[in-house]
């Protein structure tokens, strides 16, 4: 599942603080915060067809965690759609096309940790690059249960949504070691909280089960697959799930913008077995690209 460079990205523009960079030229201060402490919030935009999906949402998050950060001088919602729309119009990119939007705390005076060592305002940063969904659909995804804890609130709250991701990379090394796709994280209590890089559920006997948001982030897509289920009059039940539940499900999928509803053929080596023929995965994710027209935002 290792993404490949696309060469229609070759040539891209970037945004960088206040204007658009070619690719080379697209560069931060080795003072800035995001490159001394990696002290800085993102968000993962998908479009489809000149459409923004959910972009209210993720504008509304990446808010929220700049306020938890105590970031100051963060830009408004309308400065980052501008932003956003000039980097897409300038790259001429109406699909397919995913967006990195970062916000780092901005540069420091000083080589520090003390964040009153940032007195320039926050830096904006909108990375859009033509790429499809990363990953496949059809064929499905292996996870390894990895022996690195997601972090719990008392440590760093996934409800931030943070640039410091070395706790999920250290589970994606694990992955890759045992030639998995991805590694499914546990909490510090020993159930599943989530994958290192999305949400996961899983069908048992009709009904689907998805683990507390307390180690993990509530992602977007989490929880527009939940109302869409419950519209279905499928029961959604949050519990605290160990790994073993998971083996045994009769479906497991994760969720997340630029993956939608992955279908987990295995995990740790036992293979999902949908002796029950279930097909909630499916009946959510033909609702689901419709709910992806109907909620996404157009520039």
């Amino acid at each position: 599942m290792l993404q490949k460079f696309n060469p229609k990205n070759s040539d891209i523009k970037i945004f960088v603080g206040d204007k658009l960079y070619p690719r080379s030229e697209a560069k931060i201060s080795v003072f800035d915060s995001a490159v001394q402490g990696g002290d800085a919030v993102w968000e993962g935009l998908r479009v489809y067809n000149g459409k923004i999906f959910c972009l209210n949402h993720h504008l509304a998050r990446l808010q929220a965690s700049a306020k938890t950060m105590g970031f100051e001088n963060v830009p408004s919602n309308n400065t980052i759609i501008d932003a956003i729309k000039q980097t897409l119009q300038a790259n001429q990119m109406f699909t397919d096309t995913h967006i990195r939007l970062t916000l780092t705390r901005g540069e420091k005076i000083t080589s520090g940790m003390d964040p009153r060592l940032n007195q320039k305002g926050c830096c904006l940063i909108v990375l859009a690059e033509f790429k499809p969904l990363v990953y496949d659909n059809e064929l499905g995804i292996k996870l390894v249960t990895a022996s690195i804890r997601r972090n719990a609130p008392m440590s760093i709250d996934s409800k931030i949504h943070h640039n410091n991701l070395i706790n999920n990379i250290l589970a994606k090394i694990e992955a890759n070691h045992y030639g998995a796709d991805d590694a499914i994280m546990l909490d510090i209590y020993g159930f599943v909280a989530e994958t290192n890089a999305c949400n996961i559920f899983m069908v048992k006997n009709n009904r689907l089960f998805t683990p507390f948001a307390d180690a993990c982030l509530p992602g977007i897509t989490r929880q527009t697959v939940m109302d869409i289920a419950m519209d279905q009059k499928i029961p959604v039940i949050e519990k605290n799930i160990s790994v073993s539940e998971f083996y045994n499900a009769d479906e497991v999928f994760t969720t997340g913008t630029m993956g939608e509803l992955t279908p987990v053929i295995e995990i740790d080596n036992r293979k999902i077995e949908n002796k029950s023929q279930s097909k909630i995965r499916e009946s959510i994710l033909e609702v689901y690209r419709q709910w992806v027209i109907q909620n996404s935002i157009v520039l």
